[in-house]
C-alpha cells in the first residue's frame, strides 16, 4: 500500500500562550483519532507549536484505507416471504431502506449460523487520504477547547485567533482545500523579525528543516523548551548561581518564542531587602523572568529573559529589560516599606469592612471564631493557646496590606515578614503563612504547632459556616473550595499523628457561629462529608473502597484512628488467610443478624462437645490475650495479623459443627461463640464487608 507523509499547518497571529501547549495536543489527538477511525493507517504522528502556528505531521500515511466489506442483516425468511412466496412489510421495508429491488430479494438469503434471513453483502471503498483531509481538518479545529472564538475581517470563520495561512502538503503534493475561507498552499511563514516572507515547503517531510533553517522558527515546542532549559540553566551557573526554572513559567515562555534566545540581566542588590518571593512574583508573573539564587538558596540581583531575537547588540536587549523591570521592583519596594509602617494589629481593625460571606459576617468575625477555635484545639493537644490565639488573631490582616493587594499570590507570606518586623514571636509569624498549608494536594504541611493549629481552625470555621448556611457543596460547584479544605483538616490530623475526635472539633466549630443553630443533623453532615474525603484519598492511593467501608463501619471519627485501621486492615487483605476469613465474618454476620432476641455472649465450656467447637474456643481465649493489649495500643497490623492464624480453626467449625443445632443450650452457645470470633475483629474494622458483591 501506498503511503506519503502528510503536514497540516494552520498559520495565525499570536496564540494564548497559556493554552498553546493544550491546543496542540488536543488538536494531534483529534487528527490521530479521526485517521484511525477511518482506517487510515500511518507510522507516527509528530505535533508542532509555537506562538503563530499549530501543526500535526503524519508520517508514512496511507494513501487509501482498505476497503470494508459490510453485511447488513433483516428479517428471516420465514417472516419476509408469505407461503405464496410474497415479500412481507418487513422485507419491503428493508429493500426499501438498503435500496434493493423488492423482486429481486429472493437473491439476498443468506445463513446467519442458526436460520435463513435477508441479507446485503457488499464491499465499501476505503476512503482517500485527499478526500478526507478537509473535514477531519475542520472537524479537529473545531473541537478544539476555544472558551471564547473571535471572528476577524469580513469572514464568518471563527478561531482563538484569526488565520492567516494554511499549509496541507501529502508527500511532494499541495492539496489544495479551503479551510476557514483560506485555500491550502506549500507556503508557510518565517520567524515574524528573522524571515517575514513565506517559505515554501516542498514536502512534508521538509517541514521542520526548512523552518529551522531557512525560517528561524523551532516549531518542536518539546525541542524548543529543552533549548530554552538549556540555555537558562547554562546563563545561571555562569553567572556563579541557580537558574530557578518553574515549570508553569517554562512553559508560558515556552509558548511565547519561535527562536529562544536567553539573556541575562541584573538589578540594584538594595532591592534585595524587600521579601524575595515579592521580587519573584513580580519578576515571574509581569515580565516571565527566571529568576537566579545562589548556593544557599538566597535570591541573586540577576533575572534571566528569554528573547524572541537574536539580537546583534544583546547589550541593548538587556538594557531594555533591566529599564523595564526596575519600577516593577521599586513598587515593591514601595509597598514593602510602606506596609511595614503600619503593624498587623493596626490593620486587623481594617478587616471589619471586609465581608467574607454575607451571612457569616466579616472576615474580623473570622478571626475571632478562629482564634476562639484555635485555643480550644491547643488545650486538646495540651498545649499553651496563647501562641494559636495571637496567630489567629493577626492572621488575615495582611490582606488589606499594599503588597498582597498589588500581588495576591504573596498573602500569608507577606504576613511572615510583617510579624517579624512587628516583633512577633517566630512560631506566630510563621503561622501567617503556615495557616494555608497544605495549598494542593501533595503539598507541604505546617511545621509548627502553631501553624497547625490555625489550618485547622480556619478550615473547619469555613467548612461548617457554610454548611450552616444551607450551601453544601454540589458535584460541579465548590466556590469556597471545601473539599480542599476537608483534605487539608484531615492531612493535618493524621500526617501529624493528632489523636483528635472530628466529631468534638466539628461541634466546636458550630459554636463560634452565632447565626448558626447548632443540632445533630448538621453536625452528622458535615463530618460524612469531611470523612468521605479520606475514602476518594485512600482510593486515589490505591485503597480498595471496601477496605475503607469495613473500617467506617466502626462509625469512628478520629481520622487519625481510621487511617490506622485502614491501613491495618489494607495489610491484612494481602495475607493468604484475608478471604477465607473475611468469608467466615460474612457468615457469622448472616447467621447472627437471624438470631431472633439477645445473642448470649457467655460461653459454657461444657456445652463444647464437638472437637472443632472446642479447638476454636480454645484459639479464641488465646487470640484475646494476645490482641487486645496490641488493640489498646493501636497496633491493628499486628493484631489482625495475629488472627490470622483463626483460619483453619474457623474453617473446621464451619465444616464440622451444626450451629443451629436441635438442642436450644447448645445452639446458644455455639452463637455465643460466633458472637466472640465476630467481636474480636471488629475491634478493628468490620472485615465482613472485605466480600465484594457478586
Amino acid at each position: 500500500m501506498s503511503t506519503r507523509d502528510l503536514l497540516i499547518e494552520i498559520g495565525t497571529e499570536e496564540l494564548p500562550p497559556k493554552a498553546l501547549k493544550g491546543l496542540s495536543a488536543d488538536f494531534s489527538t483529534s487528527i490521530s483519532n479521526q485517521l484511525n477511525e477511518r482506517a487510515l493507517g500511518f507510522a507516527s504522528l509528530k505535533s508542532f507549536a509555537t506562538p503563530r502556528r499549530l501543526a500535526v505531521l503524519i508520517c508514512d500515511l496511507a494513501e487509501t484505507a482498505a476497503d470494508r466489506k459490510i453485511e447488513v442483516w433483516g428479517p428471516p425468511a420465514s417472516v419476509a416471504f408469505d407461503t405464496d412466496g410474497n415479500p412481507s412489510k418487513a422485507a419491503l421495508a428493508f429493500a426499501k431502506k438498503n435500496q434493493l429491488d423488492s423482486s429481486d430479494l429472493k437473491n439476498h438469503i443468506a445463513n446467519d449460523g442458526k436460520q435463513d434471513k435477508l441479507c446485503l453483502r457488499s464491499v465499501v471503498s476505503g476512503d482517500q487520504t485527499t478526500a478526507i483531509v478537509a473535514q477531519i481538518t475542520n472537524t479537529a479545529l473545531a473541537a478544539l477547547p476555544i472558551a471564547k472564538r473571535m471572528r476577524w475581517g469580513a469572514s464568518r470563520a471563527e478561531f482563538v485567533r484569526p488565520i492567516h495561512w494554511l499549509t496541507i502538503v501529502y508527500g511532494e503534493e499541495v492539496i489544495g482545500e479551503t479551510i476557514f475561507d483560506l485555500r491550502a498552499d506549500r507556503l508557510s511563514r518565517g520567524h515574524r523579525f528573522h524571515c517575514n516572507e513565506s517559505l515554501s515547503i516542498t514536502s512534508a517531510a521538509a517541514y521542520e528543516a526548512i523552518l529551522r533553517d531557512q525560517g528561524k522558527v523551532i516549531a518542536d515546542y518539546d525541542t524548543r523548551q529543552q533549548d530554552i532549559r538549556e540555555q537558562v540553566t547554562k546563563l545561571g551557573e555562569s553567572l556563579g548561581g541557580k537558574a530557578i526554572i518553574d515549570p508553569d513559567l517554562l512553559d508560558e515562555v515556552t509558548a511565547l518564542v519561535e527562536w529562544p534566545v536567553a539573556l541575562a540581566g541584573s538589578f540594584e542588590e538594595r532591592f534585595l531587602k524587600v521579601p524575595p518571593e515579592a521580587l519573584v512574583s513580580s519578576m515571574k508573573e509581569h515580565q516571565k523572568y527566571f529568576h537566579v539564587t545562589d548556593s544557599n538558596g538566597k535570591l541573586m540581583p540577576n533575572f534571566i529573559t528569554v528573547a524572541n531575537i537574536e539580537s546583534r547588540d544583546p547589550q541593548k536587549v538587556i538594557d531594555g529589560n533591566e529599564r523595564v523591570i526596575r519600577p516593577r521592583l521599586s513598587d515593591a519596594a514601595f509597598f514593602f516599606e510602606t506596609d511595614c509602617k503600619t503593624s498587623l494589629e493596626t490593620r486587623r481593625e481594617k478587616l471589619r469592612t471586609v465581608v467574607f460571606q454575607a451571612k457569616l459576617g466579616t472576615i474580623f468575625d473570622k478571626t475571632e471564631r478562629v482564634a476562639s477555635l484555635s485555643a480550644a484545639i491547643a488545650k486538646l493537644l495540651n498545649t499553651d493557646p496563647s501562641s494559636a490565639v495571637r496567630a489567629a488573631n493577626l492572621c488575615k490582616s495582611d490582606l488589606v496590606t499594599e503588597m498582597v493587594l498589588e500581588f495576591d499570590d504573596l498573602q500569608g507570606i507577606a504576613g511572615y515578614y510583617y510579624a517579624l518586623n512587628d516583633g512577633e514571636a517566630e512560631d506566630v509569624a510563621l503561622a501567617m503563612n503556615e495557616q494555608y498549608m497544605p495549598r494542593f494536594a501533595g503539598d507541604v504541611l505546617p511545621q509548627t504547632l502553631t501553624g497547625t493549629i490555625v489550618a485547622l481552625a480556619d478550615r473547619l470555621d469555613t467548612i461548617c459556616g457554610i454548611f450552616g448556611i444551607g450551601q453544601i457543596p454540589t458535584g460541579s460547584k465548590d466556590p469556597f473550595a471545601l473539599r480542599r479544605a476537608s483534605l487539608g483538616v484531615l492531612r493535618l490530623i493524621t500526617e501529624n499523628g493528632h489523636d483528635l475526635d472530628l466529631q468534638q472539633l466539628i461541634d466546636l466549630a458550630i459554636a463560634q457561629h452565632s447565626t448558626i443553630t447548632p443540632s445533630e443533623k448538621l453536625s452528622a453532615t458535615v463530618l460524612s462529608y469531611i470523612l468521605e474525603r479520606l475514602k476518594a484519598g485512600y482510593e486515589d492511593s490505591g485503597i480498595a473502597t471496601e477496605v475503607f467501608m469495613a473500617v467506617s463501619a466502626k462509625q469512628l471519627s478520629k481520622p487519625l484512628d481510621i487511617n490506622q485501621r485502614v491501613n491495618a486492615v489494607q495489610a491484612f487483605t494481602k495475607l493468604a488467610e484475608a478471604s477465607a476469613l473475611a468469608a467466615a465474618n460474612k457468615r457469622v454476620s448472616n447467621i447472627l443478624a437471624k438470631v431472633q432476641g439477645q445473642i448470649p455472649t457467655q460461653i459454657d465450656e461444657n456445652l463444647l462437645v464437638e472437637t472443632a467447637e472446642q479447638t476454636l474456643a480454645q484459639q479464641l481465649n488465646k487470640q484475646q490475650a494476645t490482641v487486645m493489649p496490641l488493640f489498646a495500643e493501636a497496633r491493628f497490623e499486628e493484631g489482625l495479623k495475629s488472627l490470622a492464624s483463626l483460619q483453619s480453626a474457623v474453617d473446621d467449625f464451619f465444616d464440622k459443627v451444626m450451629v443451629n443445632a436441635e438442642d436450644p443450650a447448645l445452639k446458644n452457645n455455639r452463637l455465643a461463640l460466633l458472637s466472640q470470633l465476630q467481636g474480636l475483629f471488629l475491634e478493628v474494622a468490620d472485615i465482613s464487608q472485605l466480600v465484594t458483591a457478586k
